[in-house]
């Protein structure tokens, strides 16, 4: 087993919504006969921090806070398209049965599909797996060959995490003379992802994907739904994961 990879997932489950409210909430019900002011506010704090959460409005700003700007439609000036893997699912059973992209990833994939075809500049596809798991790379570059129609120069298949996509990446573009890309992900993982490239010494344009919308509220914005509490827990997870990358240097 990959530890790392282990205890870092572990640990930010932990930190992330739902688990996190309902942590504090378990932790109030263990005080409540010791502290009972104390537990009754920690029941109350978990249960109405997740319902915050839960909402879309809500959650939309929390995202808001992470997003780029959207890449110009003129900006045809880089060298390569760099596509960040965003996860995958391991059983399909409708693609018989085998390992194939998750929905984040296939929404970076035709984005860069569609970046690829107004521009013409090469693609990097870079995503690895944990031991033992399917391998992410290889399997985005099948489909973006196959399904999309857009030829795959590069495939990067080592790194777990944001910072191992830039590592890996870098070289294979340094040998290829690349030296500017467009970096293809969500619009919210950017803020992450492109200081780990320009460490490498990439000059890069951003090119982001997902961008969710803050203008006009309407009543079903403060109803809780699955997928608010879903875009709550990446806007923490990128506000967490930039905090830890600044601490580790």
């Amino acid at each position: 087993m990959d530890w790392s990879w282990f205890f870092t997932n572990f640990f930010a489950a932990l930190l992330l919504p739902p688990l996190n409210m309902l942590i504090i909430a378990a932790f109030g019900f263990w005080q409540l006969k010791i502290r009972p002011r104390v537990g009754i506010g920690l029941i109350a704090g978990g249960l109405f921090g997740l319902g915050l959460l839960s909402t879309p409005y809500v959650s939309s700003r929390l995202l808001a806070t992470l997003q780029v700007p959207p890449l110009p439609n003129s900006d045809h000036d880089a060298e390569a398209i760099v596509i960040l893997g965003g996860g995958i699912r391991s059983s399909a059973p409708e693609y018989g049965g085998g390992a194939t992209i998750n929905a984040r990833t296939l929404e970076r994939l035709r984005y860069g599909a569609s970046l690829y075809r107004k521009t013409g500049k090469p693609i990097l596809v870079t995503g690895g797996a944990p031991v033992g798991a399917p391998v992410e790379g290889p399997i985005m570059r099948s489909i973006l060959e196959n399904e999309f129609g857009v030829p795959v120069r590069w495939v990067e298949s080592r790194s777990r995490n944001t910072r191992e996509n830039a590592q890996f990446s870098s070289p294979i573009l340094r040998q290829a003379g690349i030296r500017r890309i467009y970096l293809v992900s969500h619009c919210w993982h950017l803020p992450r992802a492109i200081p780990e490239f320009e460490r490498e010494g990439l000059d890069v344009v951003p090119a982001g994907t997902g961008y969710v919308s803050t203008g006009r509220v309407r009543l079903f914005d403060f109803v809780p739904s699955y997928l608010a509490i879903t875009n709550s827990a990446f806007a923490l997870h990128e506000w967490i994961g930039l905090a830890w990358y600044r601490i580790r240097g």
